[in-house]
């Protein structure tokens, strides 16, 4: 089971920086408690006076927000003569310690003026010096700052590698130390994903590089990054390989930008399976939301909206429900030139605070007001582990052609799939973990109660094997569905070669037969009609039960092995659920994940269309964290497992609790003690 490791105070952590060789490991180790912090980028730029500067960051303490981030623009700094002035930057440190706030620092060597998120590889040797030449002279000049807390290494890693001599060089160097055979051992042709492998090596050395030239001049400084796009660019991140330079691990949920396999009343599932899947990622460190969408985009952005200030409220404390940290805004005050000029801001253009402001410092006044209560909450584990492979979705890329368009077979139907089930066991007040399959712990020796899904993850590498059948020998459930393991991590259709999987599963597939875009799957005993998706597999059984049928062939089976068991719905149940609706699915998983769903202390008594339920324990106490996305209020039953009392914390439409019953109105979050 996961461990959220608590932390210490942002004044303790900053007192510590000075005083400790290595404040990552004091983190790390840290016993004491912690309270999640808000926080707000201010953003600095040429032609901004002391007093305007200085004015944001006293907005920041009137609202209880601790924390500022900074982009620290080598072009504002690095003067065409070579010559350095800080100026503009230290008005910024000086107005930080002067209102107690502190500094999260992100390194910005330069990049052309319409570059909005910056690089994110070297382009040639000489650049690759004269970024080593930055981190020398801002990291050296800024960490005398009592201010300073951390340095973010770059902006939003993630992306195309460029297609430059100096990337074709570090790609034949790795490609060289990592020879790959173009045929497997049975001498069948394969596909190696060799520039998909690299850009997750790339992405992993360069943030290396950077963390390495931060500690030669500040050793021991908190490290951190925020990666963007996850339900996109996940395929792209080893996290636990980050895990070794990194202090912190972060990220990007921009609605506008970063959640488009959502509508709009589902941003908040977007924003808490983001969450999940950083957290996740984070695994022994701590993890906070970088970015989170202030304000109104007009240009920029895939989605222009504005957020209300209910989904604020919403956002932070999903993430606090979520075990992070803290959050911090992108932007505090917009920037004035350019693209994003006059966006993304929680202010207005009069210097004041917006209504999303307002809601942002009733939040940060729920939890100072209760600072050891959330100080000590860490999150009440469900044992229910969503799982997706990155060679799912490097596979799923490359499989792409011209044609009739279904959510199944295009980019995203592998992540859209694991959505389906997130949001399903969400709508039963179940939070879930969301992790890549490389993230999960599977050295255990008993995994009673504990359940896996594997939805419509499309490759399934060898090496999983042996892992999964050790989690279901010792106790475990595992629920595939879709085409899970239809290859293995090179393109290879295994079902047709061996597939590695018939022991565990307890058969192999016949055939896949295109249905239609939505299609019922019947499932008996007890009967139940599931929506499903694009593709019918029907199963060759062997000693696996069937729990569904079509014209007498199997298309569910459940295998026991071991202390655990298998349950195999070869079809799309994820997408089906998002199609047509969740109901259906949150029945079966209560049918199949029982052993796991009869151990959560709060869920809803009923599955509950557009409601949402996380869980955090902290001493004796519980807190319960609920969002109504639906269209009505909502009275609303909860299953405990312990009879406890109620205190509302935080109800912005003036939801009510009583007993183990619930009154919440459209939009509204509240925030409850169980004591």
């Amino acid at each position: 089971m996961k461990r959220r490791i608590r932390y210490l105070s942002i004044a303790a952590l900053a007192g510590l920086i000075f005083s400790i060789v290595s404040v990552r490991f004091a983190i790390a180790q840290a016993t004491s408690n912690s309270v999640p912090f808000i926080g707000a980028q201010v953003f600095i730029e040429p032609g901004q006076t002391p007093q305007e500067i200085d004015h944001w960051f006293h907005i920041l303490q009137q609202n209880g927000l601790k924390v500022a981030r900074i982009r620290m623009f080598e072009t504002y700094m690095h003067k065409s003569d070579g010559t350095w002035d800080y100026s503009l930057f230290d008005n910024a440190f000086q107005s930080a310690e002067k209102y107690n706030i502190k500094v999260i620092g992100t390194l910005f060597p330069a990049t052309p003026f319409s570059d909005v998120g910056g690089f994110k590889f070297p382009q040639s040797e000489e650049h690759l010096k004269s970024i080593a030449n930055y981190i020398q002279h801002v990291v050296t000049h800024f960490k005398k700052s009592n201010a300073l807390l951390a340095w973010v290494l770059i902006n939003e890693p993630g992306g195309g590698v460029p297609d430059t001599k100096y990337s074709t060089q570090k790609f034949n160097e790795w490609n060289a130390a990592h020879p790959d055979s173009a045929f497997n051992a049975k001498g069948y042709p394969i596909v190696n994903f060799d520039q998909e492998r690299f850009q997750v090596y790339y992405n992993t050395w360069f943030l290396s590089w950077l963390a390495k030239e931060v500690h030669k001049y500040d050793p021991g400084r908190p490290l951190h990054v925020n990666p963007h796009a996850i339900f996109n660019n996940a395929s792209q991140y080893d996290f636990p390989a980050w895990r070794k330079f990194l202090t912190t691990l972060g990220g990007s949920a921009h609605a506008s930008w970063h959640f488009g396999y959502f509508n709009r009343d589902e941003y908040d599932v977007a924003m808490s399976a983001n969450s999940e899947m950083i957290r996740s990622g984070a695994g022994p460190l701590p993890w906070l939301m970088t970015e989170l969408q202030g304000g109104n985009n007009i240009y920029s952005g895939g989605v222009p909206m504005c957020p209300t200030k209910e989904e604020i409220a919403q956002w932070l404390w999903t993430i606090v429900g979520t075990g992070g940290i803290g959050a911090i805004f992108w932007t505090l005050n917009p920037r004035a030139s350019g693209r994003e000029a006059g966006e993304w801001a929680l202010l207005n253009f009069q210097d004041q605070p917006s209504d999303r402001l307002q809601s942002t410092s009733e939040v940060a006044a729920v939890i100072n007001k209760n600072s050891q209560l959330f100080a000590q909450a860490k999150v009440d584990e469900s044992g229910i582990s969503i799982l997706y492979t990155r060679e799912s979705m490097w596979t799923e890329e490359d499989s792409q052609t011209r044609g009739t368009y279904y959510e199944g077979r295009a980019v995203g139907g592998v992540m859209k799939s694991a959505i389906g089930y997130f949001e399903t066991l969400s709508e039963m007040g179940i939070q879930s973990d969301f992790k890549e399959i490389g993230e999960y712990d599977f050295s255990g020796a008993d995994y009673t109660g504990k359940t896996i899904i594997l939805p419509h993850q499309v490759a399934i590498p060898a090496k999983y094997r042996a892992d999964l059948e050790n989690f279901v020998r010792n106790g475990g459930t595992l629920i595939v569905s879709g085409l899970t393991a239809f290859y293995d991590g090179h393109m290879h259709n295994v079902m047709q070669t061996n597939f590695p999987f018939e022991s565990l599963f307890g058969g192999n597939i016949k055939e896949f037969k295109l249905v239609g875009n939505e299609f019922e799957l019947h499932i008996n005993n007890p009967y139940m009609t599931l929506p499903a998706h694009l593709w019918r597999g029907t199963i060759d059984s062997h000693g696996a039960v069937p729990i569904g049928t079509s014209n007498s062939e199997a298309t569910a089976v459940i295998n026991t092995f071991g202390k655990g068991k298998v349950v195999w719905v070869p079809s799309l149940l994820g997408i089906g659920a998002r199609l047509k609706g969740d109901e259906p699915l949150a029945s079966f998983l209560n049918e199949e994940a029982t052993s796991s769903i009869s151990n959560i202390d709060f869920r809803f008594q009923t599955w509950q269309e557009g409601m949402m339920l996380k869980t955090l324990k902290s001493g004796s106490s519980f807190i319960t964290i609920v969002i109504n996305k639906s269209n009505r209020i909502k009275n609303i039953e909860l299953e405990m497992k312990k009879s406890l009392r109620p205190a509302v914390l935080f109800a912005n439409k003036g939801g009510s609790a009583l007993g183990r019953h619930i009154i919440i109105s459209p939009e509204e979050t509240m925030v409850i003690q169980w004591k």
